[in-house]
């Protein structure tokens, strides 16, 4: 509502029986000038059309007529944060399909496949890490075994004073083994946090190679070593925000405002998104049925009866927002 159409409402508030006019006049507006300011009120749920011809307008009172309007703002509002956080959840995705399309006609790309390839490039430019190495471990608790293998490669690179930073998934904290070997990696000078959910796995080293997936569904299949300082650019700045948002691991999970920790916040987001429970179990790094209840209770704690109502609930309440606490 702009000056003007504020001056006519409360003008016609005082005033409900006036001539409008008397009132045009009293405003300094021309009668197009009135009707005009009318007409926006009507659109806002502040002016109801006369009944008849003989009949003026029907002022529609602030506490009626503002509750309806800001129940709607709230309703716009909520459906525009939804498109912002889809739209940043799809321009996230988008940054890691375009760096791992296998195109060998790209400068700056190599294609590996098979997992043998895969793990014999990694292990070569391991050994050839200066400074930094920064990492997305999205597969959730891992066996003791590949564990234990890890560990010999792990201290010759800290040995060398390189940065290690990684990534891993909240499921991770529920694990023996993974806490175990966690607290080793930490004790031994890495960086580890946790996230609720991670996009893809990826390797950069020194900021200028990365090794990412092309299948995130198979990443054992194949995998495309990525030079090009663009695409470096784009993986490092999308490293640092989620690990900008990452929990280290010897810090409780809190919970924030609403009572909701950072899994049952992504599990909201991808729930939004509309993935089933085995798409979010992936995501989340946890079992189907773990994926549910943490699903059952959110919805608990919205007070919905479905998906359907939750997620309706949710955007309501801004909860579907990446930045919403």
């Amino acid at each position: 509502m702009d000056e003007t159409a504020e001056r006519v409402y409360r003008t016609l508030l005082l005033h409900p029986q006036g001539e409008l006019c008397d009132i045009a006049a009293d405003l300094d507006l021309t009668a197009d000038q009135l009707r005009d300011k009318m007409d926006q009120l009507s659109s806002l749920g502040l002016l109801r059309a006369a009944a008849g011809e003989q009949d003026g307008p029907q002022i529609i009172s602030p506490e009626v007529g503002f509750e309806a309007l800001l129940a709607r703002q709230q309703a716009e509002l909520a459906a525009q944060q939804q498109q912002i956080a889809q739209s940043r959840a799809f321009a996230q995705q988008m940054i890691v399909e375009y760096a791992s399309r296998p195109m060998p006609s790209r400068p700056g790309e190599e294609l590996l496949v098979g997992l043998d390839r895969i793990r014999s490039e990694i292990a070569r430019l391991t050994s050839e890490i200066k400074h930094e190495v920064m990492a997305f471990a999205p597969d959730g608790a891992q066996q003791a075994l590949n564990l234990e293998a890890a560990k010999p490669l792990d201290t010759e690179v800290l040995d060398r004073g390189v940065r290690m930073r990684t990534l891993y998934l909240d499921s991770i904290r529920n694990s023996p083994q993974s806490v175990a070997y966690v607290d080793w990696l930490s004790e031994a000078g890495g960086q580890v946090r946790t996230v609720p959910s991670l996009p893809i796995r990826m390797i950069i080293i020194d900021r200028r190679i990365a090794i990412v997936p092309v299948d995130g569904e198979d990443t054992a299949h194949s995998a495309v070593v990525l030079r090009g300082h663009g695409t470096l650019a784009a993986l490092c700045a999308l490293f640092e925000r989620v690990w900008d948002s990452g929990v280290p691991l010897g810090e409780a999970k809190n919970r924030d405002a609403r009572g909701l920790t950072a899994q049952e916040r992504e599990s909201v987001r991808l729930l939004g998104q509309g993935l089933t429970d085995e798409a979010i179990a992936k995501r989340l790094g946890v079992s189907p049925r773990t994926a549910r209840r943490i699903a059952a209770d959110v919805m608990e704690l919205l007070g919905a009866k479905s998906r359907f109502q939750a997620g309706l609930l949710a955007a309501h309440y801004g909860w579907l927002t990446p930045d919403a606490h």
